[in-house]
């Protein structure tokens, strides 16, 4: 389907952009998570993929990109975690990821693939699927040049189907909602209690700046899911291992909409201010990469919690 393999490329744009260690342990993140939320969850048919209620609000985090805003977002469940390789291959039927394991996130993932697979895991639980997908036209509004897929992708008003979380959503929830502690992280202030990220995912922890040569023989790779702290709301790895797909086009007041989809949350392989909850990444939607997944969400009001 003409998937761009641009990966390292975008890796490189994410390190030149900006110019501790080890995690907390299973137990450890376990008893945090208990701690911080009792909110209700919901279950898929894939068994241990789980979304958590986010109670809807303004956004109390002063780190956020939308502190102050005036914004109010409606309640929402997103993923308690990324996608996983076993959830991906339940619903989708092969593991595209360059790192292979069953917890671990899956990677290597479009923008459009992402969006199959939330309608494709809709129409397994007989729900009704949330994007209108069209192969056979290009989107007129895709100004991407390098991306041949183009699918006309909208979204199907009142659906309660499965969703990729928008821009503004997922940003709120890395935040804290609003239990928000104000963290500049999703979950903390140091980034190797949260996140996997360039210096701790590989077989030794790296100092110094930024180097994709480092980072290539240094054995880095993705973790499994839940490994780190949860932040506020029990929601893990929104800072680091892949970065995740959002609905949005990306746009600031120097790139227009149409280019670009947006990818929050950063990744293994970014410099560590990628990982700050108000980063904003960009990526081609055909492009995929070893650093490059997401997580699922769905409307509060069309949720039954099971």
């Amino acid at each position: 389907m003409g998937i761009k393999r641009s990966w390292l490329c975008a890796a490189l744009v994410l390190a030149v952009a900006g110019a501790a260690a080890g995690g907390c342990s299973d137990g450890q993140a376990d008893r945090a998570e208990t701690a911080l939320t009792s909110a209700p969850v919901l279950k898929t048919s894939v068994p241990g993929m789980e979304l958590v209620f986010v109670k809807g609000g303004t956004f109390k985090n002063p780190k956020s990109n939308y502190y102050e805003s005036g914004i109010v977002v409606r309640d929402f469940y997103i993923g308690k975690y990324e996608v996983t390789q076993r959830e991906w291959t339940a619903v989708m039927g092969s593991n595209p990821s360059r790192f292979k394991g069953d917890n671990l996130p899956v990677d290597s993932v479009s923008w459009y693939e992402a969006i199959e697979f939330c309608n494709r895991l809709s129409l397994m639980e007989g729900l009704e699927p949330y994007y209108n997908i069209d192969k056979g036209r290009q989107d007129p509004g895709n100004k991407n040049e390098v991306d041949q897929v183009k699918w006309v992708v909208t979204v199907n008003e009142g659906a309660n189907g499965y969703r990729l979380p928008t821009e503004v959503e997922w940003e709120y929830a890395a935040s804290g909602g609003q239990k928000s502690k104000g963290y500049k992280y999703s979950g903390g202030n140091k980034p190797d209690d949260v996140s996997w990220n360039w210096r701790n995912s590989g077989d030794r922890y790296l100092s110094g700046g930024w180097s994709w040569h480092v980072i290539e023989n240094n054995k880095t790779t993705t973790h499994p899911v839940g490994r780190k702290k949860a932040n506020e709301l029990g929601l893990y790895d929104m800072s680091g291992n892949v970065r995740e797909w959002c609905w949005d086009w990306y746009e600031d007041p120097d790139i227009e909409a149409g280019l670009y989809r947006v990818a929050r949350g950063g990744g293994w392989i970014g410099d560590i201010h990628t990982i700050e909850i108000s980063f904003r990444g960009k990526f081609d939607a055909n492009g995929i990469g070893p650093d490059q997944g997401f997580r699922i969400a769905r409307n509060a009001d069309s949720a039954t919690v099971g």
